[in-house]
């Protein structure tokens, strides 16, 4: 346990070394993308009912953390392989795990600003008043959780042209075919039976529920898609990581 402590923390200032010019770029894309959202997508609205202020406002840290992890996340993976720092981190003599784990730390980290900045630009611009869930920790947790992980599955298991040409299509899917900052049912049935497995619906269900406390209460099914997306991300990056290693 000492070693993967010690092999992790190591990591994770190797990373932060690493993308020093990068991360800060990226932390400023993701927070003008969260801002973006709520103020931008407003303009194209001839007025803003509660439901769909509601929807942008909880939408947007959504998208926020899907662009992190599903979109920037993998095209730095495509980065370092095309760079060789990919090979050389599978040489280093450390535990698989504690290089997945500092890499999502660091991910992590640098889509919390752009998360809280938008929720906040959204009160603000909408005069909501959200009723914040003891789960929204573990709902964020597990969304930013599910999308680098994801990310990261796809970025391993495939070549850096292929992880460029999927993650943008992950990002135009999610920007403008998933019920995120829309209801589901303006979406054609069959589109909405699809969006049932994939994990787009479910992340902008989680967060929205755990931020506005539904008479209902939070539901469970949002939670269960979303581990068994982020089981199946982490199984096929370790997969990857262990046979290259």
């Amino acid at each position: 346990m000492r070693h993967w402590l010690r092999s992790y923390l190591l990591l994770l200032r190797w990373a932060a070394v690493r993308q020093r010019y990068h991360l800060p770029l990226v932390l400023v894309i993701q927070i003008f993308l969260s801002v973006g959202i709520v103020i931008g997508f407003a303009f194209l609205l001839p007025s803003i009912d509660p439901e769909t202020a509601l929807y942008l406002s909880t939408g947007a840290p959504t998208l926020g953390l899907i662009t992190i992890g599903m979109v920037m996340a993998p095209q730095m993976v495509a980065q370092a392989k095309t760079e060789g720092t990919f090979a050389y981190n599978q040489t280093l003599p450390v535990p698989r795990t504690a290089v997945l784990g500092a890499d999502i730390t660091t991910w992590l980290v640098v889509g919390t600003p752009g998360l809280l900045l938008g929720l906040l630009v959204a009160v603000l611009r909408f005069d909501l008043t959200l009723r914040v869930s003891w789960l929204v920790v573990p709902a964020v947790l597990l969304v930013a959780l599910t999308g680098t992980t994801v990310g990261f599955a796809i970025a391993y298991a495939s070549p850096p042209p292929v992880t460029g040409m999927v993650s943008q299509l992950i990002v135009f899917i999610a920007l403008m075919f998933s019920p995120i900052n829309f209801p589901a049912d303006r979406l054609p049935q069959w589109l909405q039976a699809v969006h049932r497995v994939l994990p787009f619906e479910s992340m902008a269900d989680a967060i929205r529920d755990t931020l506005t406390g539904p008479p209902a209460g939070v539901a469970l099914q949002p939670f269960a898609v979303l581990t068994v997306w982020c089981a199946a991300g982490l199984a096929i990056t370790l997969r990857v990581m262990t046979r290259r290693a």
